[in-house]
């Protein structure tokens, strides 16, 4: 079979790195290079990936790629969605997928038009545990799923990518960052969609930026017997460079006759070197949820099947992202539309 031809446009996004490692290592891909207009962050791509670099999107585009893997500021995906599928390249775009809705449905139509797939980067959906996890929950002796309680706290990414904290690049900060990815969870988990939100936000840990740090949302998730209320704690609260690792995303989930606590990076083990720049590193092992993941993406491109994850799945997590701004601004519920 001929190798897929795939690249990546921007190096923004924090992500881009393991992507790379990843497709560096994975058989039957040509990997063509990257795309990065900014000459620096271009230059120490080239050391840490060894991939090749096209300085314009359009110059790596030209080169005839089967799939793209999107990793600019949130803002920039449509232009880069739109660049990509008009070319016929099918894409996997970092999330959020957008900083407003019209930018999204554009996105869609684009997509639609240009008869390429749209999958959302989602990981989590490919961690173990969790694919475990789904599966007990929809053996009925366990019961009807009564709530669930989420975390996802990490460093503030801007540390790496300083555009995650401008809010017309990013769409917003932590609650931007993290939420998409319980929203997508919770959907996943109960096959139900998110039917209200109430939120509250604020920034206790960066006062010097004007950013959201952390976040609670409440969602219901269903309507009347189906309704089931969940939690979500997001935050960009872990001090940068002395906590061991980036972050946590755990979820508690409770049901009639049953309970369930997951951790997706509770495998690890201790380092302590002078030779770091933290203190103790946790270092995780097992499986790597982003390389099943990009390996289904290609998978699906490969063998010209439906992706798992799609445009409405990165639109939900955006939609709820935008209404828990909307809940904590205006201190009511917000009801989305089905």
């Amino acid at each position: 079979m001929k190798p897929l031809r795939i690249g990546i446009l921007s190096t923004a996004h924090v992500h881009a790195d393991g992507f790379a490692e990843i497709l560096r290592t994975t058989a039957n891909l040509e990997v063509v290079g990257f795309s990065q207009n900014n000459s620096e962050a271009a230059k120490k791509f080239v050391e840490t990936s060894g991939l090749k670099h096209f300085a314009t999107h359009r110059a790596l585009i030209d080169q005839g790629l089967d799939a793209v893997i999107i990793c600019s500021e949130t803002a920039l995906h449509l232009p880069l969605v739109t660049l990509a599928a008009r070319a016929g390249a099918h894409i996997l775009c970092e999330k959020p997928i957008a900083t407003t809705l019209e930018d999204a449905i554009k996105m869609r139509e684009v997509c639609e038009q240009a008869s390429v797939q749209f999958m959302t980067a989602y990981p989590m959906r490919f961690d173990p545990n969790l694919m475990t996890l789904k599966q007990k929950l929809e053996q009925p002796k366990l019961g009807k799923v009564l709530g669930i309680v989420g975390i996802n706290h990490a460093e503030n990414p801007m540390y790496r990518q300083a555009w995650f904290a401008n809010k017309q690049l990013a769409g917003g900060g932590a609650i931007m960052d993290h939420t998409v990815h319980l929203t997508d969870l919770y959907r996943w988990l109960l096959n139900l969609e998110v039917s209200s939100v109430q939120a509250e936000i604020s920034n206790p840990f960066y006062p010097e930026l004007d950013i959201d740090s952390a976040g609670f949302i409440t969602m219901t998730l269903g309507t009347n017997e189906t309704r089931v209320i969940t939690s979500s704690d997001s935050s960009w609260s872990r001090p940068v460079g002395v906590y061991p690792r980036w972050g946590h995303l755990k979820l508690e989930i409770y049901l009639e006759n049953a309970a369930f606590e997951i951790d997706g990076f509770a495998n690890r083990v201790n380092l302590y070197s002078k030779n770091t720049t933290r203190a103790t590193n946790w270092l995780g092992y097992g499986a790597d949820a982003t390389r099943a993941m990009l390996n289904t993406f290609l998978e699906a491109v490969s063998k010209q099947k439906p992706v798992p994850i799609t445009w409405q799945d990165g639109f939900a997590g955006l939609q709820v992202a935008l209404a828990s701004y909307q809940s904590s601004k205006t201190g009511q519920v917000i009801y989305l539309e089905s």
